[in-house]
């Protein structure tokens, strides 16, 4: 593998003993998700603190019960506050982070996939820092806001996926890309499972610096795994102006361009239907734990524990169906099976009205989470070699608008609805999921229009 031009212009090798992996990139994305997953109940639960203190409000949360209470006004303004700045640190993040994911995602596929992940875990490392200034220094919490924003312009989780993605499409081939990307999905999903266990152990305290220092350990080993141990992926780097726009123009003629026409509209509709999965599926998590926590079910904090590695499990249980199913099944139908099951399961929990029903409803998700890794794996053999970063930098505006999207229409419908059907926004997510399982079950049927083989060889 090449490195950097000398002087004269000629390449010279990377220094291999730095490097333990080339395009090894799963020990990155799981210690970014993981302290991300740490850090972000604690960010909530220190704002509810904060502002707790600053109006004299010294009751507490009130948890898994059912009872009738009536409404503290002061209790209120603290949830108003609180649900505010949660609001203006993922709006901002995601404003700007919608500019840089895409330019920076494009830029990789000039410069190498590195500095892309080196970037992006900086800016995981120093919207940390800024949170341990909050919590030991009582700052301003518009502090947090400026983490989150300068952590997005240096490309943020999103952003270290785009790279992430990206370098598995670099490094493997058509027959293994799939499963390599179930790989570092599944990663994300551990990641979070363990962070949400020691994050909750963390705090019996109430000491919230705790989390964040964990975190900090995390993501200093993560930056420095990213600049010295991660192998690049991209063979032909070129020297390439960060701030062009050259760049936003690569991933808009990734749609838009002839290459010819029937690839381009394979690539709109797989991208569709990817934005309807992630709008369901985040939509969904956004209120099963005010779903779990009220009438009829009343959970107790043990139960929503139980609830919560319920959802992080099938981003194992995905990754080892998909790998048993495909033995005997094209990646399409194993896609429409998890789609069926991911209907069925998202059926029986609306409606649930005891534990048994509603695990046996997250039982049925075993198999939800095989659709988007086969989704991208096919999005990625329709583009270049060299178009990879510019794909999943796009794939990275898809999440951010679905993650809009979710919980914009999911968190409104739920109090709408509680009326005349509680559980009526999971039964609109699985009567959303039809628009995949159809888009893919469409896009099949086109045998005669081939995805691009010419484009996926691999390296």
């Amino acid at each position: 593998m090449e490195g950097p031009a000398n002087s004269l212009g000629e390449p010279r090798a990377w220094p291999t003993r730095s490097v333990l992996c080339r395009g090894c990139v799963e020990p990155l994305v799981f210690l970014a998700n993981f302290a991300l997953v740490l850090q972000g109940p604690v960010t909530t639960q220190y704002l509810w603190h904060r502002f707790s203190a600053d109006l004299g409000y010294n009751g507490t949360r009130h948890r898994g019960s059912c009872s009738n209470h009536s409404v503290d006004p002061i209790a209120q303004e603290v949830e108003t506050l609180t649900s505010h700045w949660t609001l203006y640190m993922n709006v901002g993040g995601f404003l700007v982070g919608l500019f840089s994911s895409t330019l920076l995602g494009a830029w990789s596929d000039c410069v190498g996939r590195r500095p892309l992940l080196v970037l992006a875990s900086l800016g995981l490392l120093l919207q940390t820092v800024l949170s341990i200034f909050v919590v030991q220094l009582h700052l301003h919490i518009g502090y947090l806001v400026l983490g989150r924003i300068l952590c997005a312009l240096l490309g943020d989780f999103s952003g270290l996926l785009a790279a992430g993605f990206a370098s598995v499409a670099d490094v493997s081939s058509s027959r293994t890309r799939t499963i390599r990307m179930a790989l570092l999905e599944a990663c994300i999903g551990v990641a979070g499972m363990l962070a949400s266990f020691i994050g909750g152990y963390l705090l019996q305290e109430q000491v919230y610096a705790n989390p964040f220092w964990l975190a900090l350990a995390l993501l200093t080993v993560m930056t420095l795994y990213a600049a010295f141990c991660f192998g690049e992926t991209v063979k032909e780097r070129t020297p390439t102006r960060l701030f062009t726009l050259r760049h936003h123009r690569s991933i808009i003629q990734l749609y838009v361009t002839w290459a010819p026409e029937k690839s381009r509209k394979h690539l709109a509709l797989y991208s569709l239907a990817i934005f309807v999965m992630i709008t369901v599926h985040l939509g969904a998590q956004d209120i099963l734990t005010l779903y779990e926590l009220s009438a009829p079910l009343c959970w107790d904090s043990r139960l929503i524990s139980y609830g919560s590695a319920a959802q992080q499990l099938p981003y194992l249980t995905s990754l080892l169906g998909l790998r048993l199913l495909q033995y005997c099944l094209a990646d399409t139908w194993v896609a429409e099976i998890g789609l069926v099951f991911n209907i069925l399961g998202m059926m029986v929990i609306a409606f649930a009205t005891v534990t048994p029903l509603m695990f046996t409803g997250y039982g049925l998700l075993f198999l939800s989470l095989v659709v988007t890794p086969i989704i991208r794996a096919k999005l990625s053999r329709l583009v270049r070699q060299s178009e990879q970063g510019a794909l999943f930098s796009a794939l990275a505006c898809v999440n951010g608008l679905a993650m809009l999207m979710a919980s914009g229409i999911f968190n409104s419908l739920y109090p709408a609805t509680l009326n005349f059907m509680k559980g009526f926004p999971f039964l609109l997510g699985a009567g959303l999921l039809f628009i995949p399982a159809i888009l893919m079950g469409i896009l099949e049927r086109d045998n005669h229009c081939p995805e691009f083989q010419e484009f996926s060889q691999s390296p």
